[in-house]
């Protein structure tokens, strides 16, 4: 009677640990986003704040060009949200069929600033500084791939030293490695995120100035769902963090206008 008893209970135990296990995988929940290497220094403390309120989600996060992760997408890889550099690139994920046209959002707008790390150049404005003979090397994104490599080269050919100052440029495949080549001194000066150079790794190192942002077409960060995460509901709870108000006080932290 007690091996019968002992056996009943410890089936009962069983039960109960794999209701436990059943429960506990159903609300564990997994997102994966990839965001415009702009943002790979404000989106750890985005993370951590969406953590506080959805706990039960595990978010990993991969950054590179906007152009590229759109590539990437429409080869398969299994990415729930994609937060790019500008809206061009989400909405064309939306015309090849691999994003929800429905999530599509701004939640803000970036800043193109020239930046140096070397203490001892001044930097004035933008076509002074591009023009400086002291400047030999300008680190500039790719403007086929990278969003803000674009707006530097919309900026350059409205001031009309885009071709003259040819020689100097020297591109990197997103605004990270833009940044290392600056930051490392491969590079005089270089355009980039004020995200960047207002991120706790690189502020009061060098010093930058603004580009008028009447030179480059607006950089609206844009957020949206793709067809592999539009049954996770993570992505949507994602993308509404992303407006609410701790956010917007993070991505203001870190340079960013939130749009109108």
């Amino acid at each position: 009677m007690k091996n019968g008893l002992f056996h009943i209970s410890t089936s009962v135990i069983l039960v109960v640990a794999f209701l436990f296990q059943s429960a506990s995988a159903k609300d564990s929940q997994s997102l994966s986003i990839v965001a415009a290497a702009n943002l790979v220094y404000v989106i750890e403390p985005l993370n951590i704040e969406f953590k506080k309120v959805a706990p039960e989600i595990t978010v990993t996060t991969v950054s590179g060009s906007s152009g590229n992760l759109v590539t990437q997408i429409v080869n398969g890889a299994p990415y729930d949200v994609l937060l790019s550099a500008d809206m061009d690139f989400p909405r064309e994920l939306i015309l090849k069929g691999y994003a929800d046209p429905k999530s599509l959002s701004a939640f803000a707008v970036g800043r193109l600033v020239i930046w140096s790390a070397k203490s001892e150049l001044y930097l004035s404005d933008v076509a002074s500084v591009v023009r400086n003979p002291r400047i030999t090397r300008i680190a500039v994104a790719n403007a086929i791939t990278a969003p803000y490599g674009r707006a530097a080269k919309q900026a350059l050919q409205k001031l009309g030293i885009w071709e003259e100052c040819q020689a100097k440029y020297v591109f990197g495949e997103n605004i990270t490695q833009t940044t290392q080549f600056v930051a490392t001194g491969n590079a005089d000066a270089g355009f980039v995120a004020l995200s960047v150079v207002l991120s706790p790794k690189l502020k009061g190192k060098g010093h930058w100035i603004d580009v008028p942002s009447e030179l480059y077409s607006p950089l609206e960060q844009g957020a949206i769902i793709t067809m592999h995460g539009v049954n996770n509901p993570a992505a949507q709870r994602y993308i509404d963090f992303l407006h609410s108000m701790t956010a917007l006080r993070i991505l203001k932290e870190y340079g960013y206008r939130i749009p109108e």
